[in-house]
């Protein structure tokens, strides 16, 4: 919905769409800051709101939210909303400038571990395990901000495919 740089990726109409069709039907959405600001209608500036805004888009919409902070300069703490209960996931903000998808990486493998049969909290928790290993390869390509190291922990026959990166 909303890019890191803060540009709106989808219009109007789009967002009314989500918010009527898409998320009513979801397990867990994963806004980020900016995000969250659309879903909730609030203005987030602090740990509190933040645990705000994530109650009232999980009341309004009836899924689980992980509401990221990694658009904070200072850490990349997240935190998950559901069934009553909030849930800090703290993480240490990893210096890299290639961050691009980011937010997508961290839903994909959230997903990927819940078809693993990990319960939500253990799926976040190995998601932002893998996404720290990903920036922390810190791969640098080209210019401007990049993508991540997304197969920093490959291992046997497809490790030797990787190698070049």
């Amino acid at each position: 919905m909303v890019a890191t740089s803060g540009d709106r990726l989808i219009d109007q109409e789009a967002l009314d769409t989500l918010k009527c069709c898409l998320l009513p039907l979801a397990a867990i959405t994963t806004p980020n800051i900016p995000e969250a600001e659309l879903l909730s209608g609030m203005t987030i500036r602090s740990q509190k709101d933040i645990e705000t805004a994530a109650r009232h888009i999980c009341n309004a919409y009836g899924c689980a939210v992980l509401l990221k902070g990694g658009h904070n300069i200072n850490d990349a703490n997240d935190f998950l909303y559901t069934n009553g209960t909030g849930t800090w996931f703290y993480g240490t903000r990893i210096d890299n400038p290639n961050t691009h998808g980011t937010g997508c990486t961290l839903s994909s493998a959230i997903a990927a571990n819940l078809a693993k049969g990990f319960d939500l909290p253990a799926s976040i928790r190995r998601a932002k395990e893998y996404l720290s290993g990903a920036l922390g390869a810190m791969l640098n390509l080209g210019h401007g901000r990049g993508p991540m190291q997304h197969n920093f922990n490959l291992t046997g026959e497809y490790a030797k495919s990787a190698e070049f990166f």
